[in-house]
């Protein structure tokens, strides 16, 4: 009866042993949970107007913080450059464009998951040396003899602005130059190679103590609206909707109203 007793008893341990193995997770690195990567962790591609950058820079380190082993990239140009490289098959997770224009192109051409939504509103301003030495007052002033201004190409969102602006006025702007993006043009100004540059009043304002900032009424006349959408296949699907809700939560719209973007929808 002992004998039986501690034969019972062993495979009982035994019994135990094994259930107990099996709760645990594996030491085989390619098996089970073990190899998963940690919730949420990846990372995040997003395509954005280059006057989004001072924004979507804080917001970025936000949503990482949110989010641990997220890591935010992002791809700052012309809305229409951006445009031009989800057509050509580059890979993002979300699109967030300075027009509603070149979101509406991206969408026509089935790069665009779902439906994009409107999270800002910007308008048009005068970046100038500091002090304003030119003593530029009035968007007409654009126009003064010997006067170098800098625009945006008419493609780009901020061209597109300026040209409705023009043609409200019936003020024809004659630049010497044409940039890709408003970061661009805001560098000139910067740089002292040119007198004046139309840029968005986010952008003069992020750049204050390096430009000062006229504002003219007419602007009201050009508002642009920011629409933001996940991209089609995304490698990132639903890291790309969290951040497009994010951007649209109230965090999104207090730091976007920092530096003076209008709220969207």
């Amino acid at each position: 009866m002992k004998k039986l007793a501690l034969v019972a008893a062993a495979a009982i341990a035994l019994f135990a042993s094994a259930c107990s193995s099996g709760d645990q997770p594996s030491s085989n690195p390619g098996a089970g949970s073990a190899s998963a990567p940690a919730p949420g962790g990846g990372t995040l591609t997003v395509f954005a107007a280059a006057s989004l950058t001072e924004s979507f820079n804080v917001l970025g380190k936000q949503f990482e913080a949110a989010h641990p082993g997220v890591k935010v990239v992002f791809d700052y140009e012309g809305s229409s450059a951006l445009v031009q490289k989800l057509d050509n098959g580059a890979k993002a997770d979300v699109f967030a464009s300075a027009d509603q224009k070149n979101m509406d192109k991206a969408v026509q051409d089935g790069v665009i998951d779902g439906q994009p939504t409107v999270f800002a509103t910007n308008k048009l301003a005068i970046a100038v040396a500091k002090g304003n030495p030119k003593g530029i007052k009035t968007f007409a002033d654009l126009t003064k003899p010997g006067l170098n201004v800098v625009v945006c190409a008419q493609q780009v969102p901020c061209g597109s602005a300026t040209q409705k602006v023009e043609q409200a006025t019936k003020t024809t702007l004659k630049p010497v130059s044409e940039e890709t993006n408003v970061k661009q043009v805001l560098a000139k100004v910067q740089s002292g190679d040119a007198d004046a540059g139309l840029v968005y009043v986010t952008d003069a304002t992020s750049a204050a103590g390096k430009v000062d900032k006229v504002d003219f009424p007419e602007s009201s006349g050009a508002v642009n609206q920011y629409p933001i959408a996940a991209v089609k296949n995304a490698p990132q699907a639903a890291l790309a909707k969290q951040f497009t809700d994010f951007v649209l939560g109230e965090q999104g719209k207090a730091e976007l109203a920092k530096i003076g973007f209008g709220p969207g929808k």
